[in-house]
């Protein structure tokens, strides 16, 4: 915890602003299986999938913005993950972050997005995975396909960013059949380990530590079985 978000909690509730400090330092000092870019996103991921948009979504937006993550970068993820987030959980966010960038100082227009290939066809899911949700429902395959489709083009979040992210957001939602099987597989395959995977449900505990213990027993399930049914 920064010294300025510190004396704000410190104002708001002595008591309080020390269990958070203890748990920042848990969660931010000792996951070294974590970047603190990473952190930072899946921070911010966190927020928009609860809409804790005042102070901790400003302290982490913030705290990206001193860190080199750029404005477009943050746009990016929230970009990215809109389809699970849901669409108005993440305009909330954009709209907020905007309102941060107002407060920063950053008043200029953000640099141009990755193109979105709304009007084409496919989709880069794997092919078992496709045929899996066609089966189920052909219209909800065709929207899931859209999605996907949309962001094959981002390149400003890494492949382990990108699964990182949308783990974080199975842990909250407690998605944790079908979605968190693909998304772990897609992070062993951008070359985390099951370490990785595993910190990143650990750091997810400041968020839900309920959930997270949840996610821990089905992620371990996983890891018990051999390969991953959509790699």
């Amino acid at each position: 915890m920064n010294l300025a978000l510190q004396t704000r909690t410190q104002a708001l509730d002595p008591v309080f602003a020390e269990m958070s400090a203890a748990t920042d330092r848990k969660v931010w000092e000792e996951i070294p299986e974590l970047t603190t870019r990473e952190k930072i996103l899946l921070s911010i991921v966190a927020d928009v999938c609860q809409q804790t948009l005042g102070l901790p979504f400003e302290h982490h937006a913030r705290m990206g913005l001193d860190h080199g993550l750029s404005r477009d970068d943050l746009r990016e993820l929230l970009r990215f993950i809109s389809y699970d987030s849901g669409y108005p959980a993440a305009l909330a966010a954009l709209a907020r972050l905007a309102e941060i960038e107002r407060e920063q100082g950053l008043t200029g227009p953000a640099g141009p997005g990755h193109e979105v290939d709304a009007e084409g066809s496919g989709s880069p899911i794997p092919a078992p995975m496709r045929q899996a949700v066609r089966d189920l429902d052909a219209p909800f395959a065709d929207y899931m396909d859209l999605q996907s489709r949309m962001r094959a083009g981002i390149r400003r979040l890494s492949v382990r960013e990108r699964a990182f992210a949308t783990i974080t957001v199975d842990v909250l939602y407690q998605t944790l059949d079908e979605s968190l099987r693909a998304h772990v597989t897609r992070a062993l395959g951008g070359g985390a380990t099951p370490d990785d995977v595993r910190a990143v449900v650990r750091f997810s505990a400041q968020f839900g530590m309920t959930k997270a213990w949840r996610a821990l027993r089905v992620l371990n399930a996983l890891f018990t079985e051999t390969g991953a049914v959509f790699a």
